[in-house]
């Protein structure tokens, strides 16, 4: 198999990384959140574990035993602590609020599956963190329902979303908060670049009041504007409002500037203190949403505290399934019925790690690889 990047790669992507970089360093953010060492990067800068299990599947099901011996030793692996509770005492301890960010975009097949967000709470209480005090959020109230995670909760585990559902324009900020925010001079057609409401995306109230620690659960997909969408796109679209303008259109797509300037938002960037990408199931083309001839089981998960060194080990792993079904990688991938743009951008991973968000650096990144079975 062929290296992940050529040299022809990188020339290919060298201006449009350039200028998606000036864009996001030209980004204005008004956020203030305590910065802590469970800021990203977090505790572990550039490691990233790796667990796999065959019986994490059965007839397209996940299985409840399996994950949970996924999850003990994923976190026992990325922390050291030597134990379960113990390593979730490195991320929450009693007194904190702890938020769950899922997705729900792939339901019903590439979702936050409900074994591994059990395991996820059950962790947290072990960490001395009341039901009362854990909330599980997705930004679109109608989508949460619909994916069925309300009724996947244990008693007492609360639930928010900012908005009722999806809509194109989502300059609406009832949920949202308006003294937290991201200005980029990018807005949809039809709007001046002057109008704040416009140019803004302003952070979920969950985020800005409701809790002080973020878990992301986030799932293994690829994506028709960012290439993929792992831990930084679950956060960055999440997370705030106004996110259509990012790829709006075929012909406009900032997705590779806007992800990681929303996601340096403090409030975000210092509360999200850890990543578990569920990768029992993943999309390698046509996402976000589901397309079921190119959903594929790596009955993986994978944990770290640093998303950038994450999601270059996702996007990694989607290429080398694109070349094991005979399609191009994704910075070479060509227009289809699937995919509309002639550009994807996941170079986002790369300019957040320009932004401090976590290491890129492949020669610095540490990946830990566990087989159960």
């Amino acid at each position: 198999m062929r290296p992940h990047f050529t040299r022809r790669d990188v020339l290919k992507a060298a201006l449009p990384a350039f200028s998606l970089s000036q864009l996001a360093l030209s980004a204005q953010v008004s956020s203030k959140a305590e910065a802590t060492k469970l800021g990203m990067p977090g505790l572990f800068r550039g490691r990233v574990v790796e667990v796999s299990h065959s019986g994490c599947l059965n007839a397209g099901k996940y299985q409840a035993e399996p994950v949970q011996q996924m999850m003990r030793a994923g976190l026992n692996e990325l922390t050291g602590a030597g134990g379960w509770n113990d390593s979730w005492r490195l991320f929450a301890q009693p007194g904190d609020v702890v938020g769950i960010k899922v997705n729900p975009v792939g339901a019903p097949d590439i979702i936050s599956a409900p074994e591994v967000l059990r395991e996820i709470i059950g962790g947290l209480n072990a960490a001395g963190i009341k039901n009362r005090d854990i909330v599980v959020y997705d930004r679109y109230h109608d989508q949460f329902i619909k994916a069925g995670f309300p009724q996947w909760l244990p008693d007492g585990v609360r639930w928010m979303s900012a908005t009722k559902d999806f809509d194109l324009v989502q300059h609406a900020i009832e949920g949202y908060d308006p003294d937290h925010f991201m200005d980029i001079g990018v807005t949809l057609h039809g709007y001046d670049a002057t109008n704040l409401t416009a140019r803004r995306s302003y952070a979920a109230k969950f985020i800005t009041r409701e809790v002080n620690k973020l878990i992301n659960l986030c799932v293994l997909k690829d994506h028709g504007a960012a290439g993929v969408t792992l831990s930084l796109k679950n956060l960055s679209h999440g997370l705030v409002n106004n996110v259509n303008r990012s790829h709006s259109t075929k012909g406009i797509n900032v997705t590779g500037a806007f992800i990681p300037s929303v996601v340096s938002l403090p409030v975000i960037r210092n509360k999200a203190v850890l990543h578990i990408l569920d990768a029992v199931k993943g999309q390698y083309q046509g996402g976000p949403g589901p397309v079921p001839q190119f959903i594929w089981e790596p009955r993986t998960l994978y944990f770290a505290t640093d998303p950038v060194a994450l999601d270059h080990v996702g996007w990694r792993a989607i290429d080398e399934k694109r070349l094991a079904a005979g399609l191009k990688i994704i910075t070479e991938a060509e227009p289809d019925k699937y995919i509309a743009r002639r550009i994807r951008q996941p170079e986002h991973i790369e300019i957040a790690g320009a932004m401090g968000l976590g290491e890129w650096d492949w020669e610095k990144t540490t990946v830990r690889k566990i087989a159960l079975a």
